[in-house]
């Protein structure tokens, strides 16, 4: 019986089950375990307030590490790009759809308006890239900061606590939440950058337990690997966490050519940079765009 670790959020668990129903196609059997993490723990401060990285995934790696559990299932924006040592990701699952998704009240909607928002209208957002697109699409606007999972972030803008939430679509989807009352706005991922990873998920489990990740290894989706593999390398080397305003977005093409967008501000209130770049291959990518962002 393998125990797979995840975070208790509704969304996590989902994600959970969804690895727990793959692990039995290929005839394993698992249970799971639920595991508070300090960004499940304390509500009241943003990211860029808590200490260190890995917020929601530094007491499920402890749990790996102490062979309290097989394997973790995270999502990947979620992981901080340096294993720890002693653990490795095993697989990655499909991409969900990458984008974000501005959620308006209906009575806070303007037709004409960028976003569908007036100046002044808040949105409700803890993500300091988030926050710096905002701001440059969108100048008018008022960030304000939340938490919580993502219903309960959905609810903010549903009781009129803020004018529009901003969450990520893979969420939403997954959820299968109705959002039908309110107005919703996607905005292209080339220009409005997710996080490094959004829409996946990662099964990570120990480095020494060989038979285990030749197991896994049958659901790693390859491309997706290749491309979030380009978006972590981004934000290593810019060496950011969570809280850094960086969007890094790859996609491959039929023709196997590699598209990156990437945006990225020093500060959720400085000036916003994007670039894009285009290769045929991944050797040398992240290192353009870093050098672009940087330049």
């Amino acid at each position: 019986m393998i125990t797979i670790g995840t975070r208790g959020s509704r969304l996590a668990l989902w994600q959970a089950h969804f690895i727990q129903d793959q692990l039995q196609e290929i005839g394993l059997e698992s249970e799971i375990k639920v595991i508070k993490t300090q960004g499940d723990k304390i509500q009241h401060l943003t990211f860029d307030k808590l200490e260190g990285k890995g917020f929601f995934t530094k007491e499920i790696e402890d749990h790996l590490l102490a062979s309290e559990i097989d394997l973790a299932v995270h999502s990947l924006k979620d992981l901080p790009t340096e294993q720890p040592e002693g653990l490795t990701l095993a697989a990655l699952s499909y991409r969900a759809t990458v984008n974000d998704v501005l959620i308006i009240h209906p009575d806070k909607a303007v037709e004409g308006m960028v976003f569908k928002l007036a100046d002044g209208a808040t949105v409700g957002t803890s993500s300091n890239r988030r926050k710096a697109q905002l701001k440059n699409l969108h100048p008018g606007l008022v960030p304000v900061d939340i938490r919580g999972n993502v219903p309960t972030r959905l609810e903010k803008a549903r009781t009129g606590e803020v004018d529009a939430v901003l969450l990520a679509a893979a969420g939403l989807e997954r959820l299968e939440l109705d959002l039908s009352d309110m107005v919703v706005i996607r905005p292209n991922p080339r220009e409005f950058v997710p996080a490094p990873g959004q829409g996946v998920m990662a099964v990570q489990t120990r480095k020494e337990d060989m038979d285990l990740r030749k197991k896994l290894a049958r659901l790693h989706n390859v491309t997706v690997g290749e491309c979030t593999n380009v978006e972590r390398q981004v934000l290593s080397m810019m060496e950011g966490g969570c809280s850094m305003p960086l969007g890094v977005y790859c996609e491959k093409d039929q023709l196997g050519n590699y598209h990156v967008w990437a945006a990225f501000a020093e500060t959720a209130d400085a000036p916003l940079k994007r670039i894009q770049r285009s290769q045929s291959t991944r050797a040398g990518l992240a290192e353009s765009v870093v050098q672009a962002l940087r330049g």
